[in-house]
């Protein structure tokens, strides 16, 4: 990581015009031509369809897939957009990239967003959404990843799935987790000055209309509060800039506790799921490469 990519990523950033705690329909419109505006690469095969009646677009880059010899298995991606913004569509950059570097075809989902939707319809969403892809697909050839708020979403529902009996992919990976809506952890107030973004206040935003009536420390609201015991190898990635590193480092520290295998990796001086911005940052690229290495050993 150069000093002038970082550089040209924080002022980008810093002078952008989404502000999370925004008006909500314009936010959203904005969010989706940022995650948009590069065109995805012409191998990129996206399909639109539905798992359980919840909307989903299957993306295959050529790269792995269950008929491949060299790779296979299905990654389940969660988008992030703090429960109130962004789209299956609009992940399809970040989530192509995964499944290329996986050798794997990913499915993202496209779960309803709050306020119109609030706590639980996401986590039920993506709930169906992963058992009604058990009926074709062997859970040991699936893995479950997630980036922001799509990161606290896979680990609730796998909390939800483990106490439901159902068996669980094979492996998680998440970046930059928002996976506390108590909005508790220390990076919070500590490293406000450097996150260029994400702000408490957008979080406290659009949290509250995710959460509802709901208490916001409610394990599978706030899965940084549950008991993560007998969840599959975990992959968790996060910048050193940004306010939810205190969510990456106690969901580490929780599974851990319990007896979970956990690869915790620190970027220092990334941003907020710094991964989207491979193009123009080392790191994000390593970092996709390291997860796509993760996933990919054990879908084989």
């Amino acid at each position: 990581m150069t000093d002038d990519q970082l550089r040209t990523l924080d002022e980008m950033l810093r002078d952008g015009p989404l502000d999370l705690g925004g008006e909500l329909h314009e936010q959203r419109r904005l969010l989706v031509e940022m995650l948009t505006a590069i065109p995805l690469p012409d191998d990129v095969r996206a399909t639109p369809g539905d798992l359980a009646g919840v909307p989903v677009i299957t993306v295959d880059t050529g790269e792995g897939g269950l008929d491949d010899p060299g790779g296979g298995g299905v990654v389940l991606y969660l988008h992030g957009g703090a429960y109130a913004l962004g789209s299956a569509e609009a992940s399809l950059g970040l989530a192509s990239d995964v499944a290329r570097r996986a050798r794997a075809r990913a499915i993202t989902v496209d779960y309803r967003l709050a306020p119109e939707n609030p706590y639980p319809a996401a986590l039920d969403d993506a709930v169906a959404a992963y058992e009604a892809l058990l009926e074709t697909v062997a859970p040991d050839k699936v893995a479950l990843v997630g980036e922001s708020a799509g990161g606290g979403l896979v680990l609730a529902a796998l909390v939800v799935l483990r106490d439901r009996g159902v068996p669980l992919p094979c492996a998680v990976a998440v970046f930059s987790p928002w996976a506390d809506l108590t909005l508790s952890g220390a990076t919070m107030t500590t490293k406000s000055d450097v996150d260029v973004a994400v702000t408490a206040r957008g979080l406290r935003v659009r949290g509250a209309e995710y959460v509802g009536t709901r208490d916001p420390a409610t394990p599978t609201i706030s899965p940084v509060f549950a008991d993560l015991t007998a969840l599959p190898p975990l992959l968790i990635q996060a910048g050193s800039h940004e306010i939810l590193l205190d969510d990456a480092l106690r969901v580490a520290a929780r599974a851990a506790t319990a007896d979970v295998a956990v690869d915790l990796r620190i970027t220092p001086r990334a941003p907020h799921v710094f991964q989207g911005f491979a193009a123009v940052l080392s790191e994000g690229d390593t970092a996709l490469t390291e997860a796509g290495e993760f996933l990919r050993a054990h879908l084989r």
